[in-house]
């Protein structure tokens, strides 16, 4: 066993993979939130030089376990062989669960306490479950209060068709209860704010669909693990993918969230999707002692808080401030990622940035932080054309990210999400190969 007296600083992603990520199509899909990351664990684990055992916990973000899976981070490290000793636990934040399994894991390490963490995010977002109104838990209650034949059969003529109307789980999780607006409007109001238009939106989302399929077609996603479902099919590759859309089909759909006077449509936002994203961290110690390959070093991690009405900001925030912490510029960052919740969120990440008034009155910047090179954010599409499981979302881009840098030669690089809530999150990357 690793000393750990020895406080290790520096924190490295040695590895990581992912499941295609699965469009939700009007039903629960084949794979629960723990069987996806089971599936991808036992991959990425398989090619490593020690064992599920010599990890010395597992972390994972989720945002909608199913019954089963309350710990779900427990189950996973139990399924995948860890050993009773290993333990297992789940953080939540929203879209940006994966990523604060990965700051947590960060954390662990930096501080000494580990040396070895199978960490990320997992969503089974088709499997969201329908719930009962209260009006119905309150006539179940009635009803097993009941103890003679005659008050339960007084109980029965209570019930009414209207308690069957089921609460839906995902729609619910999805409204910030302290404003009562849906993040779908969230986006409208940064629309709104900084002029975004729906031909910029539809530009913006066309652009992400474009570069996820070249993408795909030149293997540059080759973090994806293949799975197979119970039935024996074989998934391989993420399947949400618009190719055949254009600026003309993405101006006929509809807004979604705000009919009458909104931008924001289904074509523009990102999907509901099933995926899971594992990434083993480790310290120096753990990369000599078990001669392990590095892809990239954490430096950093940063958390901020905005207004929840206009939650796709927080990477805004978040950004300026991980970057005045270490003292870097923003062309000090060779590569971008920015979840794509939603094309006006993206963009008007990008506005805030640019604008002069933003910058000094939200971020206490003299100048604005400027222009983000088109060319070097996103560079292989986003969630729009990928789609966002919640929980893995913020691990998936930190993958890519590293990634990226590596195939492109880049220094450092910028991952970064907002989150239902009013929150941002930034995670600072540096490409190393050695230790």
């Amino acid at each position: 066993m690793l000393d750990s007296k020895k406080l290790p600083r520096d924190v490295y992603i040695v590895d990581g993979a992912r499941t295609p990520f699965l469009k939700a199509k009007g039903k629960p899909g084949a794979f629960s939130a723990s069987d996806l990351a089971v599936d991808v664990g036992k991959e990425l684990l398989a090619r490593q030089p020690f064992s599920p055992t010599d990890l010395d916990e597992v972390i994972i973000g989720c945002m909608m376990p199913s019954p089963d899976e309350a710990n779900i981070g427990r189950v996973i490290a139990l399924r995948l062989g860890c050993g009773k000793k290993v333990p297992g636990w789940t953080v939540q934040r929203n879209c940006a669960s994966g990523m604060q399994a990965l700051d947590n894991a960060f954390g662990d390490i930096a501080s000494g306490r580990h040396h070895l963490v199978l960490a990320g995010g997992t969503e089974a977002m088709s499997q969201a479950p329908l719930l009962f109104n209260r009006k119905m838990v309150e006539w179940f209650a009635g009803m097993s209060s009941a103890k003679t034949i005659p008050a339960k059969l007084k109980q029965l003529t209570k019930l009414r068709p209207s308690f069957f109307s089921p609460v839906i789980a995902l729609l619910r999780g999805l409204t910030d209860p302290t404003i009562n607006l849906n993040m779908g409007q969230t986006a409208e109001n940064i629309a709104y704010r900084f002029k975004i238009t729906r031909e910029e939106m539809d530009s913006f989302a066309l652009e992400s669909q474009r570069r996820a399929a070249l993408a795909q077609d030149e293997n540059r996603m080759d973090e994806i693990v293949p799975i197979y479902d119970k039935a024996g099919n074989c998934f391989t590759a993420d399947d949400g993918i618009r190719r055949d859309t254009s600026l003309e089909k993405l101006a006929t759909l509809k807004p979604f969230f705000d009919k009458k006077f909104g931008s924001v449509t289904a074509g523009n936002s990102s999907q509901v999707t099933d995926g899971a994203v594992l990434l083993v961290l480790a310290s120096k110690e753990a990369v000599r002692e078990y001669n392990l390959p590095v892809l990239a070093r954490i430096i950093d991690i940063e958390w901020a808080g905005v207004d929840p009405a206009e939650m796709g900001l927080g990477p805004v925030n978040a950004t300026v401030q991980l970057l005045e912490r270490q003292k870097l510029l923003k062309d000090d960052i060779d590569f971008w990622e920015i979840n794509e919740a939603f094309a006006a969120q993206v963009l008007g990440c990008l506005k805030a940035w640019e604008s002069k008034e933003y910058c000094e009155e939200f971020l206490n910047l003299k100048h604005p932080l400027g222009e983000i090179d088109p060319s070097r954010l996103n560079v292989d599409g986003g969630a729009i054309a990928l789609g966002h499981p919640v929980g893995a979302s913020g691990a998936r881009i930190a993958l890519h990210l590293a990634e990226t840098l590596r195939k492109q030669k880049g220094k450092r690089g910028i991952a970064t999400i907002c989150i239902g809530g009013g929150q941002g999150g930034a995670m600072l990357i540096e490409n190393v190969s050695e230790v």
